[in-house]
């Protein structure tokens, strides 16, 4: 908890009076449950509870001011504003991108390039009602636009499963010159054509009744894989009107899966193997939600209410981005995963945390280091 820059979060905690009549248990008390809880896997605010009151003479130097409640976590999920975390996670999210900016990714690119996309959560339809988007279901969806460059989720839109993706184009702040990676569940010309207003580039997947008229063709070396790179108008009825600036058409045919890839882009200056090089890179968020939802616990919630739900779900960021932060600030080689199973059963020890990663470190440099005996040597 050293590494959480705790003058930014009181900001963020006066921005919308978090503590506000608040007594006993503070913000911040609340943040280090949440926190504890997605770091050691607790399933529940009772099992929250009964973890931290068996260790309470370690919980003072924590951070903790009192004993902590069941009741008490739980009306603070209830009533105490999300966008308090939403806000601090932001402010991670700007450190994590310092440390990463640099970091290789297997292209050789100053731009930034942003994936888009969404996943979904399944609820219970009694006890989630606001998330309702079936006749017996609802979900929440995680919109999350993912800086590839050491994927670092730069904002997530938690809504309910009836909020259909491409809404949230609407939300998004486009950086000029910046590359956005979408599936075909985002073509939306009328929205695709606000990107080249901003000076932005979009790169996605065409639909098979798209309706074209053909303006140029440029040659291509099929031995690439590329079968064509063409510039295209829209005739659509509606499409035509929604863009009517030209598009660029590429048709690219990956032989280890042996499927036909048609491209839409606005960018007319990059190679065409460069853009289908690019949109195999959007395969990175679709990586970012299953580590989360194998290793952070966003699979259930703490809370009923929209509120507990995004808190849940922007302290599970954060918790993520920590602990991207202190990996690169310390330049360990562990992976994230290997980082919190060492922070789960090492959670309140007082040894100091680079060298408890260290200390892992050397002794599986020696277990690989020594002798092997052969079984069956005699």
């Amino acid at each position: 908890m050293e590494f959480v820059p705790k003058y930014a979060f009181q900001l963020c905690v006066d921005r919308y009076q978090g503590n506000r009549y608040v007594k006993g248990f503070s913000c911040w008390e609340q943040f280090l449950c949440l926190a504890f809880a997605q770091l050691t896997d607790r399933t529940s605010l009772r099992d929250i509870e009964t973890c931290l009151r068996a260790q309470q003479a370690k919980l003072y130097h924590m951070g903790f001011r009192g004993r902590v409640s069941r009741s008490t976590l739980a009306d603070a999920n209830e009533v105490r504003d999300w966008r308090i975390f939403r806000d601090f996670a932001q402010v991670l999210i700007g450190r994590a991108r310092e440390f990463y900016r640099e970091a290789a990714w297997g292209l050789d690119w100053s731009e930034t390039v942003y994936a888009f996309d969404s996943t979904t959560v399944d609820l219970c339809l009694s006890l989630f009602p606001w998330a309702q988007f079936r006749r017996r279901k609802s979900a929440v969806k995680l919109h999350t636009l993912l800086d590839v460059r050491g994927n670092i989720p730069t904002n997530v839109y938690v809504t309910g499963g009836q909020v259909h993706d491409v809404n949230l184009l609407d939300q998004l702040l486009l950086e000029v010159g910046a590359f956005y990676l979408m599936d075909r569940g985002y073509v939306d010309f009328a929205r695709l054509h606000i990107f080249t207003q901003a000076c932005a580039f979009f790169i996605t997947r065409a639909k098979k009744n798209l309706q074209f008229y053909l303006r140029t063709s440029r040659p291509v070396d099929r031995s690439t894989g590329v079968r064509c790179d063409q510039t295209i108008l829209l005739t659509g009825i509606r499409t035509a009107q929604y863009y009517p600036d030209a598009l660029r058409r590429i048709v690219y045919f990956d032989a280890e899966k042996e499927s036909r890839l048609t491209f839409l882009t606005n960018n007319f200056s990059l190679l065409p193997l460069t853009i289908a090089e690019l949109y195999r890179l959007r395969w990175q968020v679709e990586l970012f939600f299953r580590w989360i939802k194998q290793h952070l616990y966003i699979q259930a919630f703490y809370g009923t209410s929209a509120n507990a739900v995004k808190t849940q779900v922007w302290v599970a960021l954060s918790v993520y981005l920590l602990v991207a932060i202190v990996k690169k600030q310390f330049g360990l080689d562990q992976s994230l995963y290997q980082i919190l199973q060492i922070l789960s059963v090492t959670i309140f020890e007082k040894t100091p945390i680079s060298r408890e990663f260290f200390n892992v470190a050397d002794g599986t440099e020696n277990m690989n280091l020594a002798k092997q005996m052969n079984l069956f040597e005699f």
